[in-house]
């Protein structure tokens, strides 16, 4: 019998003195990372009766993550990654190359965690995230039977991902400069410059790192995918039945923050804001914990809103003129005083229908709250699941990493956001959002389509749901002592 790699539990043996199964969760950085990862090991603590370790880098190491770690129940603990050299890489390296370096580099730190974890807990998996693979050559060194890919975002970037290697080989140029939409099997055809932002130059390293995780996802055993079926029918029927070579796929979404906060948490103004609005009439406004609009396109957004007629909670930062559009990517708290980017007067003219914000709302407050009937957002994956559990249509304005084939999927596939349009000018800022808020052509039918998703979403994570099954499959592959 195997002891501490994932070898056969009481499940197995009927031998109840055994140690709870064990995870090992390797999360990259950013705060759309950690927190589903974190929501999977509370799942697996309280339906499964697993503990876990989350393994963090030091580069991410800030008061907003050491809170969210200190909240975490017993069952899951935390361990820092000691820091690791970058100094060599050139200034402005992509986010996407700091990650994969980051991870590449603690490599041998990481392979003396997991021997450690195998002598004092009862190691049944190595779950990495989606910038982590190259961890597994760690796992393989501490002997860790399973090793599997936690996938934060979606399943047609999946299928992007593992499609890349032989694209890198089959597509000349650019993405960008692709005279047809790119068409994989399932998916919607994405045009070509929505495709996932790091594969946009190919001369940059992040494209290579890219490439490089393509390949070697199918080291894993199985790959867990934080969405459901509804919102992507088309791969999801694609990747139930592998290629060869290819790993399993369970889409085990959506993992949400689920908790919401009690009455201790103290007034939020916002929130008490939203109680004095009417049913379903607030657009909600937010760019994510790292994103940031140029000047101008921040001036058209507040123009837009006011034109709109519409009820607004806007989340303003400081423009990101001076940097990249996910200059808060590491630092969620705006950089300068955001008002004093509004339009004059924007602020006042608006004061009987609108509520602006600095830096951060508690979103899913904000869209579970009644108030709340339309969410403009830049699509990232987490906001947009969370959009769905609760119910709230979308107006899709993306700004970087896989936000805008997000966008594209939304909008032109399962029809639950409408986009807003490139030139992104105030009338058609308005239009969108009215449209989604009143309007009762495109704008209903959106609407409608969201009642159906956060009705699927619901269904598939309750006992025996789709997501629900998924996850207890995977939980019996590792407890089992089957591969």
């Amino acid at each position: 019998m195997e002891n501490g790699n994932g070898g056969p539990s009481s499940c197995c043996n009927g031998n109840g003195s055994v140690a709870p199964p064990h995870v090992a969760m390797l999360v990259t950085p950013g705060m759309g990372h950690l927190i589903p990862l974190a929501e999977l090991a509370k799942r697996l603590a309280s339906r499964h009766g697993a503990t876990a370790t989350l393994l963090t880098f030091a580069s991410t190491a800030s008061a907003t993550q050491r809170a969210f770690l200190a909240s975490l129940p017993p069952a899951v603990s935390s361990r820092a990654l000691p820091p690791v050299d970058l100094s060599d890489l050139p200034r402005g390296a992509a986010i996407e190359t700091l990650m994969s370096e980051e991870c590449a580099r603690s490599v041998p730190a990481l392979t003396g965690i997991l021997r450690d974890l195998r002598r004092t807990t009862r190691l049944v998996a190595f779950v990495a995230d989606l910038f982590g693979a190259d961890s597994f050559d760690a796992a393989r060194a501490a002997g860790v039977a399973r090793r599997y890919i936690f996938f934060p975002t979606n399943l047609h970037v999946l299928t992007l991902l593992l499609h890349l290697p032989e694209l890198d080989a089959s597509v000349p140029g650019e993405f960008r400069d692709l005279a047809e939409p790119l068409r994989l099997p399932g998916c919607v055809p994405i045009p070509g410059p929505d495709v996932l932002m790091p594969l946009q130059d190919k001369s940059n390293p992040c494209y290579k790192w890219m490439v490089h995780h393509g390949a070697k996802y199918r080291e894993a055993d199985a790959i867990l995918v934080n969405s459901f079926d509804a919102v992507e029918p088309g791969p999801a029927k694609i990747l139930r039945q592998p290629a060869p070579g290819n790993p399993a796929v369970f889409p085990i979404g959506p993992l949400i923050q689920a908790d919401r906060g009690g009455s201790d948490d103290g007034p939020c103004p916002c929130l008490e804001w939203l109680d004095r609005q009417p049913a379903r009439s607030v657009i909600f406004v937010s760019f994510g914990s790292g994103g940031a609009l140029p000047a101008e396109q921040m001036r058209e957004l507040a123009l837009g809103l006011e034109l709109s007629g519409q009820r607004f909670l806007w989340v303003v930062r400081s423009p990101s003129d001076e940097g990249a559009v996910n200059d808060n990517y590491y630092d969620a708290e705006s950089k300068k005083d955001p008002f004093a980017y509004l339009p004059e007067g924007f602020v006042e003219r608006t004061r009987a229908v609108g509520l602006v914000v600095p830096s951060w709302a508690p979103q899913i407050k904000v869209l579970a709250h009644g108030a709340t009937g339309g969410f403009l957002t830049h699509c990232g994956w987490n906001s947009v699941l969370e959009s769905l559990v609760y119910g709230v249509p979308m107006v899709a304005w993306p700004l970087y990493a896989e936000q805008r084939q997000n966008a594209a999927m939304l909008s032109e596939g399962v029809g639950a956001a409408i986009r807003v349009p490139e030139s992104k000018g105030r009338e058609k800022i308005a239009a969108a959002v009215r449209e989604v808020m009143q309007g009762e052509g495109r704008g209903a039918a959106v609407r409608a389509k969201v009642a159906e998703l956060q009705k699927a979403a619901a269904e598939g994570l309750r006992e025996g749901g789709a997501a629900a099954a998924a996850l207890a499959e995977v939980v019996e592959k590792w407890t089992c002592g089957e591969n």
